[in-house]
């Protein structure tokens, strides 16, 4: 099991960093999406971590021509997809399983899906439950709630009118993503929009889809292929934001993260950050399938903020969001973000559980918990496997010490952060 030591940072910093993980999302989109096209789709960017590596490997073994230089990635398609000989291996990825849940719903073919062990226990019914309404055949452990997942493809999927009682763009893609091959016009709807790389990237590509006056996503099967992609991938605001916060947590530093996507649904992190008094300055530069830009963090004294709406846009931030929240003055809250009990670990339990080692007050409801903020001491914390949460506390670590074990997680998400880390000392 691997770990490291996080040491105090005694000193101010006032950096530059464009070397931060490409964004994860919109890099396994890159992959899937390319499918739907029948020429070649060039991706500059692509995320080199062990995750979207594996959804790739994934895509090749669907039948694409795959050639890689770097970062830079080509996707020749096949005519038609090919029934792979081998399991899927989505490794830790949520996003992988569940949207290609939908996307070979309709493939001809039999496949199955599996991951790591702390995906094979992450609930599954939320896309299986709704895509076998419309005809998908898929089984697994538990009646379809954990992988492996089995899909057997049906040529044509029964158009349908959904209306998710949960907010998740996983969900919401996989639906799409089915929609694309049904047998006519199929309506998605979400409570609160959730983000949206798979609208923008897909309506780039030249897919029918816009959103009608009663909120529901109207997704046309498609007709032909689409046309292929040919972006950069822009640097991912999730995991800028940890070194948002090593700013936002050590006086008087400042960063400016370079390319990030500024997507509304994908910053509201540092929107919170700036509510508690850090200084946060968005500067866009570009609007193509994202708006892309700068992002300029400088410290100031922390103060305690209450976290109840739009949590579909915090889900990954909020665990880096409690260690703010932890040296903020007063008590903060979050509420209405159940939804953290089901991502890589269960967020809820993961944060406070260290938090408590941290010596930092709290109290753990549901859907959230509250923290009284002061200070955090020196703790030895584990991760539960998941990158956000040993991401987080390795930041914590710059204001007290810190030993982080199992932190080989990083690797599916963030390769070089250690690296950017060490560099601030």
């Amino acid at each position: 099991m691997e770990k490291f030591s996080i040491k105090k940072l005694d000193k101010a910093f006032n950096i530059e960093i464009d070397s931060i993980a490409s964004d994860k999302s919109i890099s396994h989109r890159c992959a899937m999406f390319s499918l739907f096209s029948n020429e070649t789709s060039y991706i500059k960017n692509f995320l080199t971590a062990e995750d979207t590596l594996n959804t790739l490997s994934i895509v090749e073994q669907l039948g694409a021509t795959i050639k890689r230089d770097g970062s830079s990635v080509e996707i020749t398609p096949t005519s038609k997809l090919s029934e792979p000989n081998d399991v899927l291996d989505c490794g830790n990825s949520g996003t992988a399983m569940r949207l290609f849940c939908g996307l070979l719903a309709s493939v001809d073919g039999a496949f199955t899906l599996v991951g790591d062990k702390y995906l094979m226990n992450r609930p599954m019914k939320r896309v299986a439950n709704p895509l076998r309404s419309i005809g998908a055949q898929i089984d697994g452990r538990e009646e379809g709630n954990k992988a492996p997942l089995f899909i057997r493809g049906v040529k044509e999927l029964t158009p349908f009118t959904y209306h998710s009682p949960v907010d998740s763009a996983q969900v919401k893609s996989a639906m799409i993503l089915a929609a694309l091959r049904a047998s006519g016009v199929c309506k998605y709807k979400e409570n609160e929009l959730t983000r949206d790389h798979t609208e923008r990237m897909l309506k780039g590509m030249s897919a029918k889809l816009h959103t009608d006056e009663d909120g529901f996503i109207n997704i046309h099967p498609l007709e032909g292929n689409l046309k292929p992609l040919n972006i950069t991938v822009p640097t991912d605001p999730s995991s800028a934001f940890f070194f948002a916060l090593a700013a936002a947590i050590t006086k008087n530093s400042r960063v400016l993260i370079k390319n990030v996507t500024l997507n509304p649904t994908r910053i509201e992190a540092y929107h919170v950050l700036k509510r508690m008094g850090v200084t946060v300055n968005f500067i866009e530069k570009e609007n193509v399938y994202e708006p892309i830009g700068d992002i300029e963090v400088i410290n100031n004294e922390l103060n305690a903020v209450d976290v109840n709406e739009n949590i579909s846009w915090l889900i990954d931030e909020l665990p880096a969001l409690s260690i703010a929240m932890s040296l903020a003055k007063g008590k903060s809250t979050v509420s209405n973000a159940k939804e953290l009990r089901v991502k890589e670990s269960d967020r809820i339990s993961a944060v406070v559980g260290n938090l408590k080692l941290c010596g930092v007050d709290y109290i753990e409801h549901e859907d959230g918990y509250e923290i009284n903020g002061g200070r955090i001491t020196k703790a030895t914390i584990t991760s539960c496997g998941d990158h956000r949460i040993a991401m987080s506390f390795a930041i914590a670590g710059l204001n007290s010490d810190m030993e982080i074990e199992d932190t080989q997680c990083i690797d599916t998400s963030f390769p070089n952060f250690k690296e950017i880390l060490d560099s601030l000392y």
